[in-house]
């Protein structure tokens, strides 16, 4: 199965554009998020619009059980598998969920008002509120913006987590999954956390832990 750098209905178009030139073509996808069958709706130009991507599976597996409450962030949400899941677990939560596509948020949008979901939040990341911070980010980050561009979308939002927040980002370990923890340790503070949580197919979930 493709990994999100590769996924997408469309291989001339980037799943992260801001405004996709495909046509918005609605399709009904039935999911497992919460041990249940999930109906959503896809569509063209957004990140796995076919299927649950592998490596956003081996996330939701592999993460512990979220805080009771507080702020969380899905950082590049596609249409909304990790922010619905945080959001079926966590009713008293907000979830806020970002992505340069606009597709993308509209979808994530329409899947939680599909679903009975209040406590998402689908934004573009200049809608977030001045000084929000996170107690939890969960992402499967887009690797094929370029590593620049990657280190800086990842050091624009895991600084911004609470005192005991912690961050859990899946990566392919062929992409470079070993070599971003060994980047994020040297980045981060000395007295944060970077380290393998789990491996499956392929993919690594790096924890980030912030003291």
């Amino acid at each position: 199965m493709a990994d999100r750098q590769q996924t997408g209905s469309n291989r001339n178009e980037q799943y992260f554009a801001a405004q996709p030139s495909s046509s918005d073509t609605r399709r009904h996808l039935t999911v497992n998020l919460v041990g249940r069958p999930t109906t959503v709706e896809v569509s063209n130009g957004v990140f796995s619009s076919s299927r649950l991507d592998l490596g956003t599976s081996v996330l939701l597996r592999h993460t512990p059980e979220p805080p009771t409450q507080g702020n969380f962030l899905d950082l590049g949400c596609g249409w909304g598998p990790i922010a619905l899941r945080m959001a079926f677990l966590r009713p008293q939560a907000t979830i806020w969920a970002i992505d340069s596509n606009e597709r993308a948020l509209e979808l994530t949008r329409h899947n939680a008002k599909l679903n009975a979901i209040t406590n998402i939040e689908a934004v573009s990341a200049d809608h977030l509120p001045d000084g929000l911070t996170f107690d939890l980010i969960w992402s499967n980050p887009p690797i094929r913006i370029g590593k620049e561009a990657l280190h800086q979308l990842l050091m624009t939002y895991l600084p911004r987590l609470t005192d005991g927040g912690a961050a859990y980002l899946v990566v392919q370990r062929n992409l470079g999954s070993d070599s971003l923890i060994t980047w994020l340790q040297a980045q981060l503070p000395q007295n944060w956390t970077v380290s393998k949580y789990a491996s499956s197919k392929g993919y690594r979930v790096i924890e980030v832990l912030h003291p």
